[in-house]
């Protein structure tokens, strides 16, 4: 985006999924911490097309106040679409993305905001105490030890998507096109300077979260395949290494067969036929996945489509 077509100082960008009864509290809590700040804003709810009636609640939200923007997704895209979507309509200089259920709290985009103005192109927020269920949390720190292994670098399960961004980070962003793509993720790939800020994470103002076993467990797949193709290598040192295994046992059993009496029974057979089918059955299933995901993006369908939009100062 042009420098001329720059219109305020920070783009609050909130996706907005099951957190209706959260709506109004969280525009009044960020207009009231951006008047504090004296920085101009807009305020972007892009409805994912989650349950209730969101996209009444927003249109009012716009009505009432020329800094609300509202933006409804023609069907639910999944939170990092809603998110680019938002960015896509940002017009500031900066751009906050949060979530809409208010344990991001409003009240630390100053911090945000002050940390990048130490030279910084991206901050993120640390969650401290995170409000989850013990087994989400035991969840996400086996996702993110994970792709630590996967990717080789620093990913921190304490990170959430709450962050502010400079406009170059923004239009870098916006540039890349890939079907499958994780927000933080794509952040940590793009290499601006960053840093982040600690703050407390508050528990959900109504409701539970949109995530399921099922959502997390899709959401986790989509950022390993987003980031890493180490997958298809590790299938390869698999194989070698079952292969290895499998040469040192023939000896084994040969040597077994002259020098003393072979193992009776079909035991073992029977184990390295599991082993080994297992095996060829995972590795089709992982590459079937890689496959499926290159099918997504080769089509080159849009990432979103956007069905209406309402409000905003960039009208």
């Amino acid at each position: 985006m042009n420098e001329k077509n720059i219109s305020v100082d920070i783009s609050v960008i909130v996706p907005v999924y099951g957190c209706d009864a959260a709506l109004r509290q969280l525009a009044a809590r960020v207009r009231d911490e951006l008047l504090r700040m004296g920085r101009s804003y807009e305020l972007i709810l892009v409805d994912d097309c989650g349950p209730g009636r969101p996209w009444e609640l927003i249109a009012d939200l716009a009505r009432a106040d020329p800094a609300v923007c509202g933006v409804r997704m023609s069907r639910n895209f999944g939170q990092h679409a809603a998110i680019t979507a938002g960015l896509a309509r940002a017009a500031g200089r900066w751009a906050v993305v949060m979530d809409c259920d208010l344990q991001d709290p409003p009240e630390a985009i100053h911090r945000l905001f002050e940390k990048a103005a130490e030279g910084y192109d991206i901050v993120y927020a640390k969650r401290k105490n995170k409000q989850h269920t013990w087994l989400r949390r035991l969840a996400a720190r086996a996702y993110f030890a994970v792709m630590r292994v996967f990717t080789q670098q620093r990913l921190d399960g304490e990170y959430g998507s709450f962050s502010i961004i400079s406009r170059s980070v923004i239009d870098a962003y916006l540039r890349l096109r890939d079907k499958e793509r994780h927000y933080l993720l794509i952040l940590h790939w793009l290499g601006f300077p960053n840093a982040h800020i600690e703050y407390e994470h508050s528990k959900r103002h109504a409701g539970r979260s949109s995530y399921t076993l099922s959502n997390l467990i899709g959401h986790a797949l989509s950022g390993l395949f987003f980031q890493t193709t180490t997958l298809l290598r590790w299938i390869v040192y698999t194989g070698f290494g079952i292969s290895t295994g499998g040469i040192v046992l023939a000896i084994y059993f040969v040597y077994l067969y002259f020098s003393q009496s072979p193992p009776p029974g079909w035991t073992s057979l029977a184990v390295l036929v599991l082993v080994l089918g297992g095996f060829i059955l995972t590795s089709i299933g992982i590459v079937g996945l890689y496959i499926g995901r290159i099918f997504d993006q080769v089509k080159d369908r849009p990432l979103y489509i956007v069905q209406d939009t309402v409000g905003g100062r960039s009208d």
